[in-house]
């Protein structure tokens, strides 16, 4: 299931994102931000954050931000 804002689906989201970057040698922080209930959506939602710019990680793992 394709489902990335239920708890579930926004969890294996942020694992598949973390893993990707690491085994490509970069360390990216990926947090889940519970929204609450959306009317719109007529259900809760959380959205997935990181600390990447334009989708690319801002650190490698051998080297740390200054």
């Amino acid at each position: 299931m394709s489902d990335y804002c239920s708890s579930d689906g926004a969890n294996r989201l942020q694992s598949a994102i973390r893993d990707y970057w690491r085994k490509k040698g970069f360390d990216v922080d990926v947090e889940l931000v519970h929204q609450g209930f959306v009317s719109t959506m007529r259900s809760s939602r959380f959205d997935v954050r990181s600390d990447m710019v334009n989708g690319m990680p801002r650190r490698s793992k051998d080297k740390p931000e200054a």
